[in-house]
């Protein structure tokens, strides 16, 4: 479903977000976004209403603060790029990747040395820009972002790690763009982590797009805490050739109000994808995240797990659809959806939704809202816990069907940290 919204954008926005000296074909490709943003709806996810949020409220001329803190730098340690708004922190390949043939850089230089790699994927088969009007925006307004190629064959043994910092010390434009294209039988690990530094109200698009091509292998986790006063759009959309697999692992912990559209495109026959989700909401929050797994290929499958916890007089939706189109015999679509209420002022909603076109095929979902069970907290209390500590054991183990599933363990730690800050402010809010 898609909305229609008044919508008047400053030219000169086009021409800010530019990178130095263009190739012909990304400024075709931003002037083709920008004519068509009026023309084009905003998205309509089920019971999420996000249109009063200032999604699209971008600085006209906004003021570059070129210092790089401590902070920053000190985080920046353990990842191989590292990014501040439109700054670039750090780019950091070993020699045996670079000498496979691996490619890890930030997107104004990709355009540049790799054009014509990133020519063929940007924009053209996970995305189109003219989807709606918030895919076009983020088409003609991309001002940062990362290009990370593995290719044919190549198989990487250690997560890449990518740090992207929203810089919210002044007011400012962030719309952040991540392009993975997986070469064939190509298999590795991917961690985003998306942060924001300051508290200045701002909006931030971000975008990840991989293309995995027959028979690679790649595992995707994602660590998300914006600010509070940030309000987000993210959008990370897989393209899957024949017997591709991306396993998708995101905690979307962040403390702003978010709309998060995760999607799978089974292109290929034989394909795969594993999309698990776990969010937070507290105080008076509001997150909507809307997962789809579309099946095109023959014997494809595609699972989705999404688990929520709510504190406070936050909202938080969870859509699950999966959808399997007409010539699709033999595909899977599973998903489950269960979202855990630990206040009573809260709204929590979890909507399966299946969509099928074919005869021959397996497809379920389970669905639940409810309170937390009362049996544990009397068992964790009565061995001498308080009720805050009791509650956020019980909410750990909720989660924990998602996060025993990460693959690597710093990571996993990373998430379960960022969680039990959540679960401890959260309870402040109560």
């Amino acid at each position: 479903m898609l909305k229609t919204m008044t919508l008047e954008l400053d030219p000169d926005l086009l021409k800010q977000a530019r990178f130095s000296n263009e190739p012909h074909w990304l400024k075709a490709l931003r002037e083709n976004a920008w004519k068509q943003i009026n023309s084009l709806e905003m998205p309509i996810f089920a019971k999420i209403n996000y249109h009063a949020w200032p999604l699209l409220d971008f600085v006209s001329h906004p003021v570059f603060n070129v210092t790089i803190p401590e902070s920053v730098w000190s985080e920046s340690n353990g990842y191989q790029f590292a990014s501040l708004g439109q700054l670039v922190v750090k780019t950091e390949l070993s020699e045996e990747l670079t000498a496979k043939g691996v490619i890890l850089c930030d997107m104004g230089t990709a355009i540049h040395q790799y054009g014509d790699l990133v020519h063929d994927f940007l924009f053209h088969q996970a995305v189109q820009i003219d989807e709606n009007r918030l895919t076009a925006v983020s088409a003609a307004l991309m001002n940062g972002g990362t290009f990370l190629y593995v290719p044919k064959n190549v198989e990487i043994d250690d997560p890449i790690n990518l740090l992207q910092i929203q810089d919210s010390r002044q007011p400012g434009n962030f719309v952040n763009h991540t392009l993975i294209v997986a070469g064939e039988n190509s298999q590795f690990q991917v961690l985003q982590r998306s942060s924001t530094l300051g508290d200045e109200p701002n909006a931030a698009h971000i975008m990840v797009e991989i293309v995995a091509q027959s028979g690679s292998r790649v595992k995707f986790s994602a660590l998300d805490s914006l600010g509070q006063t940030t309000h987000s759009y993210i959008n990370r959309r897989g393209y899957l050739e024949k017997d591709a697999r991306i396993d998708w692992t995101v905690g979307v912990l962040n403390d702003g109000n978010t709309i998060a559209d995760f999607d799978s495109n089974l292109v290929g026959s034989g394909s795969h994808t594993e999309m698990q989700t776990v969010a937070i909401s507290t105080d008076r929050q509001t997150q909507g995240i809307d997962t789809q797994v579309t099946n095109y290929g023959r014997h494809s499958e595609g699972n989705i797990l999404q688990r929520g916890i709510l504190l406070g007089r936050s909202a938080l939706v969870f859509n699950g659809i999966g959808k399997i189109i007409k010539g699709a015999h033999g595909a899977k679509a599973q998903q489950e959806n269960r979202v855990l209420m630990l206040s009573p002022k809260a709204r929590g909603d979890a909507n399966p939704i299946l969509l099928i076109d074919e005869n021959d095929v397996i497809a379920g979902h389970a669905a639940s809202v409810g309170r937390i069970n009362q049996d544990q907290m009397y068992y964790l209390m009565s061995r001498g816990l308080t009720k805050e500590v009791a509650q956020r054991l019980v909410a750990r183990g909720f989660l924990g069907v998602v996060l025993s599933d990460i693959p690597v363990p710093e990571v996993r730690q990373q998430m379960i940290s960022l969680i039990e800050r959540k679960l401890i402010n959260g309870q402040g809010t109560e």
